[in-house]
């Protein structure tokens, strides 16, 4: 996938003032902090797209961003362009905000995720550099229990050695398999190093060409 051109479009507080749906969508969540914007600019090729910051929980709207593409899979289709949306959802876990605002948040992820009718698939996004969280898991059997397409990333790769990215992304894993027949497809990325880009953006491109 070539990317053209990425654009900012909208913020909203709920499902219902989202865009209309005339595109395929797909949406990147994780724990505060997981480096959710960083990822986002990185394979949009825009590091200003995103806003990122040093302070967790800034994510509070579904944010949109209109994403012209063109296929590197469909050599028929060379040069035409293909737009659809990504967006950034509010991280979930985040303890520093008040109940009532988290449950807001939560009734407006769920909201988004069960009813957003154009939503292809969903990116989970997890620290590569912490074992297996429980909040992580939790939110990984919830989407499951609801039926929505995800894949799994595992970011800032670059801030711990392989060997334990590794580790981490094995434990993950296990933990899956307890409870899971089939493991879902997952990525390993960096955002300052670029690791993951094109396996990512080739999956989406792949999906959207399946999907039309």
């Amino acid at each position: 996938m070539i990317i053209k051109s990425a654009k900012y479009i909208i913020s909203s507080p709920d499902f219902e003032k989202c865009p209309l749906p005339d595109k395929k969508e797909y949406a990147f969540i994780g724990r505060s902090n997981v480096g959710k914007s960083s990822l986002i600019n990185m394979l949009t090729g825009n590091d200003r797209l995103a806003k990122t910051s040093a302070t967790p929980g800034k994510t509070q709207l579904i944010n949109h961003f209109e994403i012209t593409s063109a296929s590197a899979i469909n050599s028929s289709k060379e040069g035409q362009n293909f737009k659809w949306y990504l967006v950034d959802l509010p991280g979930y876990g985040f303890a520093k905000v008040s109940i009532r605002s988290r449950r807001r948040w939560e009734q407006m992820i769920e909201g988004y995720l069960r009813k957003r009718e154009n939503l292809v698939m969903v990116f989970v996004l997890l620290d590569a550099r912490h074992s297996p969280q429980k909040i992580d898991l939790d939110f990984l059997n919830q989407l499951d229990k609801w039926e929505i397409p995800f894949t799994m990333i595992f970011t800032k790769a670059d801030k711990e050695t392989q060997a334990v990215v590794a580790k981490n992304v094995k434990l993950f894993l296990d933990q899956l398999r307890k409870t899971w027949q089939f493991l879902p497809q997952h990525f390993v990325s960096s955002a300052n190093k670029k690791l993951g880009r094109d396996k990512i953006l080739k999956l989406i491109d792949e999906t959207n060409e399946v999907n039309k």
